[in-house]
């Protein structure tokens, strides 16, 4: 999950811009969490205390509520501060942006779907919304796995239709760079796919441009499985985190250390 969190606060910055340069620091001056970072924490939080659509849907609200200026759309904000309000038939990345952490707590592949659908769902029901989560979340599954990149690639083209071109320059003609799921995650995958290190990974997606926070925030989370994170990004991203972020993030590594559940494919 903290690849994710490197990915938000290195394309926070730069998010409706496009740049020219792939050398840019990822903890540049001014440099912040975001939205995708409070709704991963809160995702996480959820799939380690009540991992059921009401406890996901809680565990959102109560940790937007706590940081109601981190950058959230408009209609996400409506749902996240109205407690009786319903999905919203969203089509956009929010889903997608938070997931992460379904790929390290779920246990086999059909667990990682059906949590990933469960936690979009809660406000992205849209079948884009879903598919975005579930293929973020496929598809660091399968890097933990330690399936070659080009299996990875096969297998999301299968099962979703997009795309996926083995360079960055390829996906920023053939997609968006939007909010929305479709037009988001396939280059998100494209960028974790085709690096040799989660830097490059979340560099590919700033250069990308557009969101560029959760665009980056999405490569991280799959490059986190590709490639781990050096413990030197870990302690930067720390340092610009709260201390309940670091609270999940503690607990969310510990259960990691200490399950010992089989992986099943």
């Amino acid at each position: 999950m903290i690849g994710g969190i490197i990915g938000d606060i290195a394309g926070s910055l730069h998010e409706g811009t496009r740049t020219r340069r792939r050398d840019l620091p990822l903890f540049a001056d001014g440099a912040r969490f975001t939205d995708d970072t409070v709704c991963a924490v809160a995702v996480a939080d959820a799939l380690m205390t009540t991992p059921d659509a009401d406890g996901i849907a809680r565990s959102l609200r109560r940790w937007v509520q706590r940081y109601p200026d981190a950058g959230y759309g408009p209609m996400f904000l409506r749902w996240a501060f109205a407690d009786d309000a319903p999905a919203y038939g969203s089509w956009g990345n929010g889903g997608a942006m938070r997931v992460g952490a379904v790929a390290w707590l779920a246990t086999s592949e059909p667990e990682v779907l059906a949590l990933a659908r469960c936690t979009a769902a809660v406000s992205h029901d849209h079948a884009d919304g879903i598919a975005g989560a579930q293929a973020v979340a496929l598809a660091a599954w399968l890097a933990r796995q330690q399936r070659p990149a080009a299996a990875i690639r096969e297998r999301l083209e299968a099962d979703f239709g997009w795309a996926l071109p083995h360079r960055p320059e390829d996906a920023v003609r053939l997609y968006p760079c939007d909010v929305s799921a479709a037009g988001s995650v396939p280059p998100a995958l494209v960028c974790a796919l085709c690096a040799d290190d989660l830097e490059a990974a979340i560099r590919h997606a700033v250069w990308l441009g557009g969101d560029t926070d959760t665009i980056a925030a999405m490569a991280g989370v799959v490059a986190e499985a590709r490639f781990g994170v050096p413990a030197a990004l870990v302690a930067e991203a720390r340092a610009r985190l709260p201390e309940d972020i670091l609270g999940v993030l503690d607990a969310f590594e510990r259960r990691r250390a200490s399950d010992c559940r089989p992986a099943r494919p």
